[in-house]
């Protein structure tokens, strides 16, 4: 709705010297951001030609034709600052008023997300005079809930000052953000150092990655580093390891199977040389490491098997019993999980306990 655009522009405009919008500058009817943003600063709606050139070039090198709908994308309020987007095919704009700077986005993220670091940051640092930043370092932490980590690093939260330290938790994994205000990323860095240092010292190896690492990626490197293989079997997590891992493991996955019967179940253990029944589900579940580690020739398996109580209608931490196994050259090592679940976050929590098992299989760490 363009009214309501304007209006939520206009008093942004009336607090704020800087106002950031995302997304609305593409190519549909529906996307009004450069019309509202014009409206707002008293200007018209105008085609940018060096933009609308690089739309018809990027448009011809893809084997595409330029329509006029996507002529849009080359519009800017008049006066307007254009920024390049190489990401994507709108380009960002800036405008400058007596108000204040308004800096329109697209919204896809991955675009949004580079315009920002490499454009809208040093533009905003070098008209206000910024000579300070806030860096930042996230300590990625497996099989320790958000109290848990609060009860070790409390302390560090309650007392911090520079930098600051704060939690934020996922399903299966806690982050721990350290963040400093410097001058420069050297001087930030040099201060988050000691308060990482006792971050490590309080949770020791249930830190798993780095900023943009992720236990994908320290998994997969694992493997190679190992070059073991590896093949899984789950039922309600619904495939969610098998694509954690395929995407971490590229050749070293050899086989995934993913059932929703008991029957199914059975006959992968049986093919794998296990024989049903089993007593419980922490026994299945071994049987089933076993088996499909057997029958895929992997060097270990990995098998994630929830029982489900009652009417589940949730899609976090739904009601029963998980048991993640991975078998290998030196035994079995396993983990039993309160809960049990089909929903997104659920299937995240199996994908992140399986991954987070076999980190510590392959690196030799204790469970």
């Amino acid at each position: 709705n363009l009214d309501r655009m304007v209006e939520t522009l206009d008093r942004a405009l009336d607090r704020s010297d800087v106002v950031i919008t995302g997304g609305g500058i593409g190519p549909t009817q529906d996307d009004l951001t450069r019309e509202a943003i014009a409206q707002v600063t008293g200007r018209q709606v105008v085609t940018d030609p060096g933009s609308l050139e690089e739309l018809r070039e990027r448009f011809q090198k893809r084997g595409f034709i330029l329509t006029k709908n996507n002529e849009r994308q080359a519009q800017i309020p008049s006066g307007a600052i254009v920024v390049k987007n190489p990401n994507g095919t709108a380009p960002a704009f800036i405008v400058e008023t007596e108000r204040g700077v308004t800096i329109s986005l697209p919204g896809v993220p991955f675009e949004m997300k580079w315009l920002v670091e490499n454009e809208v940051i040093p533009y905003l640092r070098k008209k206000y005079g910024l000579t300070q930043m806030i860096h930042y370092r996230v300590l990625k932490v497996a099989d320790l809930g958000e109290s848990a980590v609060d009860d070790r690093i409390g302390h560090l939260i309650a007392d911090s000052k520079n930098p600051t330290v704060g939690v934020l938790a996922h399903p299966g994994q806690v982050d721990v953000r350290i963040a400093a205000l410097a001058e420069n990323v050297e001087e930030a860095n040099s201060l988050i150092d000691g308060v990482d240092k006792e971050v490590r010292n309080l949770l020791g190896d249930n830190i798993f990655a780095v900023d943009d690492e992720t236990i994908e990626s320290i998994v997969g490197g694992l493997l190679s580093e190992t070059n073991a293989t590896v093949a899984t079997c789950e039922d309600l997590s619904g495939g969610a390891v098998a694509a954690a891992i395929q995407q971490a493991a590229g050749s070293a996955f050899l086989q995934s199977s993913i059932v929703n019967s008991n029957e199914a179940l059975e006959k992968i253990a049986r093919d794998g040389g296990e024989t049903p029944p089993f007593s419980d589900g922490a026994e299945r579940a071994a049987a089933l490491a076993r088996a499909i580690k057997s029958s895929s020739g992997a060097s270990y398996g990995i098998a994630v098997h929830g029982t489900e109580e009652g009417d589940q209608r949730t899609e976090n931490l739904g009601r029963g019993e998980t048991y993640i196994v991975v078998s290998g050259p030196n035994g079995e090592r396993t983990r039993h999980v309160r809960s049990a679940g089909r929903g997104g976050p659920d299937r995240r929590r199996a994908a992140m306990g399986a991954l987070s098992l076999f980190r510590r299989e392959l690196a030799g760490l204790p469970d």
